[in-house]
């Protein structure tokens, strides 16, 4: 009987305060005084800036649309690159550390490549850009890759990259 009685006392001696079919809390109020919520305000702690989703604003923007003589994918790249985008109305500006790149959707010939380059090809960026625009195009474009990355520039500094899209 006292195996009943002692819990059935404690149940009720803590339940005394509050209605029982009550079961709202106060809920998780996070550790460290963290927000439960975020903020618009800049500067603010819970301040979460709005993301940028690159696919979706490439998806917008018209692809360009050329048409070349060249019969390679390596000189059609080229061709691509430099048709790229280089303003707002035709490309998703993506501000780095140094330099400011444009990225659009070219199609060559009926074969869509996904660009990136500088504002004008004066203006280089190391090769290992077109390396890593190469290993997150998916990521960039929406699309998979169906090839290499072509580069437009030396071997070390580079104005631009093309890479092939398979968007079905």
């Amino acid at each position: 009987m006292k195996k009943i009685l002692l819990p059935a006392l404690a149940v009720l001696t803590l339940s005394a305060c509050e209605d029982p079919f009550n079961r709202e809390g106060v809920g998780f109020t996070g550790i460290d005084g963290e927000p439960r919520t975020v903020s618009d305000v800049k500067g603010a702690v819970a301040f979460l800036p709005p993301e940028t989703n690159i696919p979706a604003e490439l998806a917008k923007l018209p692809t360009v649309q050329v048409t070349s003589d060249k019969a390679e994918l390596e000189k059609i790249a080229g061709v691509a690159i430099d048709n790229g985008g280089r303003s707002d109305a035709n490309s998703v500006q993506l501000t780095g550390s140094d330099t400011n790149l444009y990225l659009s959707n070219v199609s060559v010939n009926g074969q869509l490549f996904g660009v990136l380059r500088t504002e004008n090809n004066s203006t280089k960026v190391d090769t290992s850009v077109g390396s890593a625009f190469g290993a997150q195009t998916e990521r960039f474009t929406g699309c998979l890759p169906a090839g290499d990355v072509y580069r437009k520039g030396s071997s070390e500094r580079s104005s631009g990259f093309a890479v092939p899209l398979n968007c079905r």
